[in-house]
């Protein structure tokens, strides 16, 4: 299936690992060009080299990090005036794990300004001149607690739940400019971070992580890990020309681990 995507402009947050990088690299592959942005200014680098290397497309790094509100006023002039993207995934670092009370008033502080606001003022940004153009995807990565909240995540559950409701929100106020605004939800996908909270379950429940991995692999319908090029797959299908029809969607990709219908 052709995409419709070649020669236009991503931008990705959250870029330089993980989730980010997979969907930029299928991106790049679909001859899309390329703004990566994260903290890791190194690892972006190395990466927009890679890519423009390997697919002969445009990849700008450009590091940002969204916990400084400064500095995200700064990116998204520049989104705004400068980059002007075609599309937007938008996509940020989870909080530390914790239970719902107890959490620190800096922890909460910081992660609603990682993970909602500056998401919020980096999509605004990113929508003007898809307005001006006709032709728009935004794309925000989630989480499976959205739905199903996840124990021990109490700080991404309400986050993320917040800015579910601001996609779906804001999906019906732009369909008519050609936009679409979509969340994608991932499940187990095998991830640097999946990795980090399958090693602190290990510790919290005294296993080895093979243990802990082998129990949630086997919970699973599909019984196994997700990879993030299957996830990323998905997510340019999205973003893509034929998806104009889908918005206001949140769309799973949890190998089946939500019961729910």
């Amino acid at each position: 299936m052709d995409l419709g995507i070649k020669g236009k402009t991503a931008l990705v947050l959250g870029a330089s690992q993980g989730l980010g990088e997979a969907i930029a690299r299928k991106l790049a592959e679909e001859g899309a060009d390329l703004v990566l942005a994260a903290r890791n200014e190194e690892a972006l680098q190395a990466n927009a080299q890679n890519l423009s290397r390997e697919f002969g497309t445009k990849a700008t790094a450009v590091s940002v990090d969204l916990s400084d509100p400064a500095a995200v006023a700064t990116f998204a002039a520049r989104v705004r005036n400068e980059f002007q993207p075609d599309m937007h995934v938008a996509n940020a670092g989870g909080p530390p794990p914790s239970v719902s009370t107890g959490v620190a008033p800096e922890v909460w502080q910081k992660s609603a300004q990682m993970l909602l606001f500056s998401i919020i003022q980096v999509i605004e940004a990113a929508a003007e001149p898809m307005k001006a153009k006709g032709w728009g995807r935004i794309l925000a990565i989630g989480s499976s607690g959205v739905i199903q909240p996840i124990p021990n995540l109490a700080v991404s559950n309400t986050i993320r739940g917040a800015v579910a409701g601001f996609c779906k929100t804001l999906s019906a106020e732009v369909a008519g400019s050609g936009i679409t605004v979509n969340m994608i939800l991932p499940g187990k996908i095998d991830t640097a971070r999946v990795g980090q909270l399958d090693t602190a379950r290990a510790g919290r429940e005294g296993k080895t992580l093979e243990q802990v991995r082998s129990e949630i692999a086997a919970s699973l319908p599909i019984k196994r890990y997700g990879k993030p090029e299957e996830f990323a797959a998905v997510a340019a299908f999205l973003l893509s020309e034929p998806a104009g029809y889908v918005t206001g969607q949140m769309t799973r990709v949890d190998g089946g681990m939500i019961r729910s219908i």
